[in-house]
């Protein structure tokens, strides 16, 4: 199997799955009438509900959930060969996630742009809204804790790493105050673009130095730097760091994709990974359980992710200028993330097996499983950096993209620069996540806790916006700190994937609402079946296997407490949504109808 081959394929399934599935479920499921105005035009403030060209829109929702996800889940799940992750891919983004995001948006815009709990709350009831918005707020934790753990091995004793990361923040601040009183946009990118690319070629020089010692730091002095700088990420107005570091980091996601499917063509890597491997039965290095369900756990976002909920009903919603456009943000920019999943995948199966186990277990685990590096020693020395015992994904990759980069021979002695700044590239984007998922978490603690005291719901409150983003970095810090990459990764999976069964739900409720036929429904039933029963027994294999098992390397009573509370969580949400489900099947087809549509144009 060739690199080239499985790239062009996958490219056509998706264009056709867009052409034909987008368009069925826009017009037909969705029943999308541009007649009618959206939310954005409806309640537009100028500030929030803002009226926005559909590419613009679509650019912004694609960085918005196209994270660390599609670049680590197919990374670690390339531990059971290429097929079992490919496979998930693509069938998991056309079934499932494609349909999730469109219908989560369409269900987040008939509510003026409200959350999923307010939605949930609205369409299943005030018991399934609560329990959704908890889900949430114990999901979003655990996603902070998963993403971060990644930076941690990619910058653990890597001077160079570490400086070219952290100097993308006064640079981030740079632009966004040039920005902020110059307004001018062109000037301010192009001067932050230049001196992220000084930084990534500055690093070799503070090696053997001072600084270069002092940011030589290993995992628990990162896991405690990360939240600390995630509470001045949220506390922070967002026009300071968090947009200008959103809209650097976009350019470099696309251009390093758009370079990586140009080298892929250019290079035509073989890959040298079996279709599956020995470990699609449990006992692998990376993740202990079998490949069913655990492709489809670390393999979320690319695929089906509930973390994508947070952001088709956040700001999206409140920006679309035509309800058409569902199909090109909700649909497509799901399908181009399967797309980054599918480049990362091949990034990691175009190592020798040997040199991917070497890197992405420790070196007492890898003496066991009689396998021999080949180019990993070479390219550790002409990265200068060791490479083996790496876990976590965004070392894999960034040596799986410097091994395809530097087989031009144009760029053939530029191992170490290519290394270092897929590593930045990486790691800026997690803290993007970072940044937004952790102010996203200190609303839901201000509206949550802003139940029971009152002035915590005003989000302009310094008191409590402290106290919410504190409290914020605190809990996923304290995940951060305890954890490892197989356990917390394992953990964000099953709470991720039951997000998205909690959005397929609420799609399946609209969906049974206003569709003219009620077949429709299955667009929805069909995914949720599968996800549903699959994060269930991961949980419990989870439970069961690791978090409760004293001789599992990732024992942990809070885990499994984590677990067994989303479960039941995820368990009280369906029961609700088959007790309206009966209920709005039992009643004339004609009448719901005539509800959905005056609904919708009140």
């Amino acid at each position: 199997m060739n690199a080239v081959t499985i790239v062009i394929g996958s490219i056509c399934i998706l264009m056709i799955a867009y052409r034909l599935y987008g368009t069925f479920m826009a017009v037909k499921v969705l029943k999308l009438n541009d007649a009618q105005k959206t939310p954005a035009h409806e309640l537009e403030d100028g500030k929030d509900y803002v009226p926005t060209n559909r590419w613009v829109t679509f650019g912004h929702h694609f960085a918005a959930i196209a994270a660390a996800g599609p670049l680590v889940g197919p990374i670690l799940a390339a531990q059971f060969g290429y097929l079992p992750g490919l496979l998930w891919l693509l069938i998991g983004a056309v079934i499932g996630g494609a349909v999730h995001d469109a219908v989560v948006l369409f269900a987040s815009m008939r509510q003026k742009g409200q959350s999923l709990s307010e939605v949930a709350k609205k369409e299943l009831g005030p018991v399934a809204g609560f329990c959704t918005g908890l889900a949430m707020l114990f999901i979003i934790t655990i996603t902070m804790a998963g993403l971060s753990m990644v930076v941690l091995h990619a910058l653990e004793k890597n001077p160079w790493g570490t400086f070219a990361v952290g100097i993308t923040i006064p640079i981030a601040m740079g632009v966004g105050i040039y920005h902020k009183k110059t307004g001018n946009l062109k000037a301010a990118s192009t001067v932050g673009f230049i001196l992220i690319l000084i930084a990534v070629f500055s690093g070799p020089y503070i090696q053997g130095t001072a600084l270069g010692d002092f940011l030589t730091l290993d995992i628990k002095t990162l896991s405690i730097i990360l939240p600390v700088y995630a509470f001045f990420a949220a506390a922070l107005p967002v026009w300071l760091l968090l947009a200008p570091r959103d809209y650097l980091s976009s350019f470099m996601k696309i251009g390093v994709f758009i370079a990586l499917i140009v080298g892929v063509f250019f290079v035509n890597p073989a890959i040298p990974f079996p279709a599956v491997t020995e470990f699609i039965h449990g006992g692998g290095p990376i993740l202990a359980g079998p490949v069913w369900p655990f492709i489809s756990i670390t393999i979320a976002c690319g695929a089906i992710s509930g973390f994508h909920a947070f952001v088709g009903s956040g700001t999206t919603p409140k920006m679309l200028d035509r309800w058409s456009d569902i199909k090109v943000v909700g649909f497509g920019a799901m399908l181009v993330e399967c797309l980054v999943g599918i480049m990362a995948l091949i990034s990691a199966t175009a190592l020798h097996p040997g040199d991917y186990f070497a890197i992405n277990s420790t070196p007492e685990v890898f003496k066991t499983l009689g396998m021999n590096v080949t180019a990993l020693p070479q390219l550790s020395q002409e990265i200068g950096l060791n490479l083996e015992g790496r876990t976590g994904g965004a070392v894999t990759l960034a040596v799986g993209m410097t091994y395809i980069f530097t087989e031009i021979p144009w760029f053939s002695h530029l191992s170490s620069y290519f290394f270092q700044f897929v590593i930045m590239f990486e790691a800026v984007f997690i803290l993007t996540a970072i940044d937004a998922g952790t102010r996203v978490s200190r609303y839901l603690i201000q509206d949550f806790f802003g139940e029971f005291y009152k002035p915590l719901k005003r989000v302009d409150w310094l008191p409590g916006s402290i106290f919410a983003s504190a409290l914020a970095c605190f809990m996923w810090g304290y995940l951060l700190f305890s954890g490892d990459i197989g356990s917390v990764w394992a953990l964000f999976g099953v709470s991720n994937q039951l997000m998205a069964s909690i959005g397929l739900i609420i799609g399946a409720t609209v969906i049974l609402r206003i569709a003219d036929k009620r077949s429709y429904m299955l667009t929805c039933l069909i995914p949720l079946a599968y996800l549903y029963v699959t994060v269930n027994y991961a949980g419990y294999w989870m439970v069961k296997n690791v978090y409760l098992n004293e001789a599992a390397a990732g024992y942990s009573i809070l885990n499994a407490t984590l677990s067994i509370i989303m479960l039941i969580l995820g368990l009280i949400i369906m029961i609700a949504a088959i007790q309206k489900w009966t209920q709005l099947w039992r009643t004339p087809q004609a009448e719901l109808a005539a509800k959905a549509n005056l609904t919708q144009n009140i």
